[in-house]
């Protein structure tokens, strides 16, 4: 295929920013869908529309050709219809599978129909392109939940011509999550005539895994970042799946995730009080004197204030901070502000924390996007002492606002933040690698005396600033893995 040559890409996914939004994924698949868009290929979108989506500032257009359309899963059969979302941005065209009957509830994820949700909207994605006569090039799916469209283009939808040419691509955005259910649901995938092509010991084991499936069959895999590719091959981190990842060779390719940098600018950040720069930094200093002010902390000029915006899970390494924080808080002069929810112990870990150190500590339960900006701007230190991070983004807004970033060398925070070198100047943040408390201790205070280091502070501010993780430059490295495997 020429270098130059306009792809036809279908992307069909879960999530996508800002219609429905449970975490990374989302701001991925919007990032990277009008990133392809910008970059003059064809690309068709479709996600699932969701009862508590807020469409009031979308236009909704019907599609003649995708009214009252059908499908039979196993004994019932769905009602569904696709649309067109239109808005004043010049994104790419979104499309919103309707089918009340399985997306009225007020979740994303939920519920003993969950599965069925994800093979219509797999099914849906085919049956859309048939509709259209869309012949992608490319049929971009996005972890468990359409993982299932590689094998359906080589069984259900093997006939058709249309697809003869189009190769399928998975990224794996977080491989602990996999789509495993009872292998009673066969009839409703419609493989049941395709068992020899689903794995064995599943089968026999009485389960599907979604995931599995796509990585089985998937022409082309991806992940959200190089190391993360690595990290998957072993039993620590591939769930399960590293020996058939592993089986698949070079076929797995880690692509570091990018920036929205629409979106995450101190230039232009509409969430920020006071706008700032590289070249002029007076504005963050008062970015988080606004921010302690409006939480009810104390603030003083010299104490950093450490932030973080997490799902307080296993996975993001909040034991640690648990061991480690009251003792850090009581031996040094910091302040922290968290916002995040999840395990119920984690959640009272912080509320205890913040009545212990009521004018250092404050925390948000639940999530808020202009808060999360804020904390971007204001605070000094960011903590992301995950015990494995496919990508993270966090650490790379972090890098974009001058907030040195506190990370374990782990997946994509490895991949996008290096260690400080104050004789070399050389670097972007702290890393550690031990997965325990001693090692959180070791990373929180090596970046505090930085920061008392003015000189050293200044430079590890300035090379964060600096560093580009937009979609411009991580976008083309999924084009020319989609123009590889087309070429082959």
């Amino acid at each position: 295929m020429p270098t130059d040559a306009r792809l036809k890409i279908c992307l069909v996914c879960s999530e996508l920013t800002p219609l429905a939004k449970t975490g990374g994924l989302a701001d991925v698949t919007a990032a990277l869908s009008a990133y392809f868009h910008s970059a003059g290929h064809d690309i068709r979108v479709l996600i699932p529309h969701y009862a508590f989506m807020d469409t009031s500032g979308l236009e909704i257009e019907k599609i003649p050709l995708m009214q009252g359309m059908k499908l039979t899963l196993g004994s019932r059969t769905f009602k569904y219809r696709i649309v067109r979302a239109v808005s004043d941005s010049q994104g790419p065209p979104i499309h919103l599978l309707q089918c009340p009957e399985l997306y009225g509830s007020g979740e994303l994820y939920s519920g003993p129909e969950e599965h069925l949700r994800f093979i219509l909207l797999s099914r849906a994605a085919l049956e859309m392109c048939q509709r259209l006569e869309f012949a992608p090039d490319i049929v971009h799916c996005h972890d468990w939940h359409t993982a299932l469209v590689p094998l359906y283009l080589k069984t259900i939808y093997g006939w058709d011509q249309l697809f003869s040419n189009t190769r399928s691509a998975l990224t794996i955005h977080n491989i602990g999550y996999q789509g495993v259910f009872a292998a009673g649901i066969l009839d409703e995938t419609g493989l049941a005539d395709s068992v020899a092509m689903l794995d064995a010991d599943d089968l026999a084991g009485d389960r599907v895994n979604f995931m599995k499936t796509g990585v089985l069959h998937a022409d082309l895999l991806t992940t959200v970042s190089p190391t993360y590719a690595r990290e998957i091959l072993e039993p620590e981190y591939g769930m399960g799946l590293e020996h058939h990842l592993r089986a698949r060779g070079g076929s797995v390719s880690g692509i570091l995730n990018g920036v929205d940098y629409d979106e995450w600018s101190p230039e232009a950040d509409p969430f920020i009080p006071f706008p700032y720069s590289s070249k002029k930094l007076s504005g963050k200093e008062e970015n988080k004197k606004a921010l302690m002010k409006d939480l009810g902390m104390e603030y003083r000029f010299d104490r950093p204030l450490m932030g973080m915006v997490t799902r307080l899970t296993y996975q993001k390494g909040i034991e640690l901070v648990q061991q480690a924080m009251p003792g850090l808080l009581a031996a040094r002069d910091f302040s922290l502000v968290v916002v995040g929810n999840g395990e119920y112990d984690l959640e009272q870990f912080f509320h205890w924390l913040q009545a212990e150190f009521p004018d250092r500590v404050y925390f948000y339960q639940g999530f808020n996007n202009p808060l999360a900006h804020r904390i971007e701007a204001g605070s000094d230190l960011f903590l992301m002492p995950s015990r494995y991070e496919p990508c993270g983004l966090n650490q790379m807004y972090s890098l974009r606002y001058g907030t040195m970033p506190v990370v374990r060398a782990t997946g994509g925070l490895a991949d996008s933040v290096q260690h400080f070198d104050a004789a070399t100047g050389q670097g972007t943040g702290v890393v550690f690698h031990d997965y325990d408390a001693n090692g959180l201790k070791w990373a929180v205070n090596t970046a505090l005396d930085l920061y008392a280091n003015k000189h050293s502070w200044k430079q590890v501010t300035y090379n964060g600033m600096s560093v580009d993780y937009s979609w411009e430059e991580q976008g083309k490295l999924y084009v020319e893995r989609f123009r590889k495997l087309l070429s082959n």
